[in-house]
């Protein structure tokens, strides 16, 4: 196809997208692999990690009871590590930092010093770590129960190599992105924990109070059908986009749920939790008619320091012991009003909601860091290669 060209002169490369002065070279002559195993049971089990789709190195979740690590591979600082059967989902990652020992399935590799000043092995680390080179893995793949990329295939991949600034842009992007994540994940982790510690330490100040005075059913129907936006609770407490087939003509039945109001689902079984979401989207909203949808009197109860309750784990086991049926458990307005809360002033409320809300501000913002660095990355990339 002349409209795509690999030159293996390593000179030029055309596509669509117009010429490419960029050089592309055969990735088996820049990098070697890491031959060092744990032949003399120097590195015990503490040390054995495994790299998850996320291109991160995580503690080995499998059995290591009896286990031979004698031909676990060892990874030093600089490597570049891949699960040879799960390349295709990114299960790739760069070394910093210490060392571990990792299965003897995985493949090992570094960047040969003598062409470590031309190629940085984080920047290769991002361009195996695109969407478009897990279709290629797929693509180029062999084997039938267990397809696996192994090294040697990897080594025949041609690669882009451009200037060594222009690489050092690319990995400077990437590292901003992920300093975000990872201060604001530092943040929002302990800040989630003294909210929950204050809220478990309310139990024993302030006695159960049951929440029936303080909420109000709320039962508003779209029968206008003026509103369009429906949504569904999720077990993770919030509303989603429903993925249920729904006619967005046919709503006038649908309970609308506006700012600062709670809906809940009345079946726990199947979810295995109590399923409540409160609306902060600065809009009205609908859901389905069998979900229930209250208010809660502000001056008492904050809706926020409700749902907080709502959140926990124990709350979740209260609904399910308290739900009533066989095929279908329920549980029913009436039984959420029977609901027994600590219920402090509403200052020490508002203090709790505002703890956690900017432990939750923390981790959006790392969530958006690392959504960004997973999109801006690969387009700066294909601006690199294709300038």
């Amino acid at each position: 196809n002349s409209k795509n060209v690999f030159s293996w002169n390593n000179t030029e490369w055309r596509s669509d997208m117009g010429i490419s002065h960029i050089k592309w070279v055969r990735l088996g002559d820049y990098i070697s692999p890491r031959r060092e195993n744990n032949s003399s049971l120097k590195y015990g089990i503490d040390l054995i990690e495994g790299v998850n789709s996320d291109g991160e190195f995580q503690p080995t979740k499998a059995l290591t009871d009896n286990i031979n690590l004698k031909p676990y591979k060892v990874v030093r600082h600089g490597d570049i590590v891949y699960n040879p059967s799960r390349l295709n989902i990114g299960s790739l990652a760069y070394r910093t930092g210490g060392m571990c020992i990792v299965s003897h399935l995985y493949q090992v590799f570094y960047i040969k010093e003598e062409h470590q000043s031309v190629l940085s092995a984080e920047f290769l680390t991002l361009y195996l770590r695109r969407n478009e080179f897990y279709r290629y893995v797929d693509y180029d793949n062999f084997g039938s129960q267990r397809a696996e990329y192994n090294l040697n295939k990897l080594s025949e991949l041609l690669i882009p190599l451009p200037s060594p600034d222009e690489q050092q842009k690319v990995v400077n992007v990437w590292k901003a992105f992920r300093e975000i994540k990872e201060q604001n994940e530092a943040k929002a982790a302990p800040l989630m924990q003294v909210c929950q510690s204050y809220i478990q330490e309310l139990k024993y100040k302030y006695p159960l109070q049951e929440i029936e005075p303080y909420i109000h059913r709320i039962d508003e129907r779209n029968t206008d059908e003026k509103i369009k936006e429906v949504r569904s609770v999720s077990v993770s407490k919030c509303f989603n986009e429903t993925n249920a087939k729904v006619d967005k003509n046919n709503l006038g039945n649908y309970k609308i749920v506006r700012d600062n109001q709670i809906s809940f689902v009345q079946t726990t079984g199947n979810e295995k939790c109590l399923c409540a979401a409160i609306n902060h989207y600065g809009f009205p909203i609908v859901v389905t008619s069998v979900n229930e949808v209250f208010e809660t009197d502000e001056n008492y109860l904050l809706a926020d320091y409700l749902h907080l309750i709502f959140r926990k784990k124990e709350t979740d086991r209260y609904a399910r012991f308290n739900s009533w049926g066989s095929a279908r458990e329920t549980f029913t307005w009436e039984d959420m009003k029977r609901f027994s809360i600590p219920l402090p002033p509403i200052e020490i409320q508002r203090a709790i909601v505002n703890i956690y809300k900017c432990a939750n501000e923390a981790k959006q913002i790392a969530k958006e860091a690392d959504r960004l660095s997973r999109e801006v990355c690969p387009a700066l990339l294909q601006h690199v290669i294709h300038s």
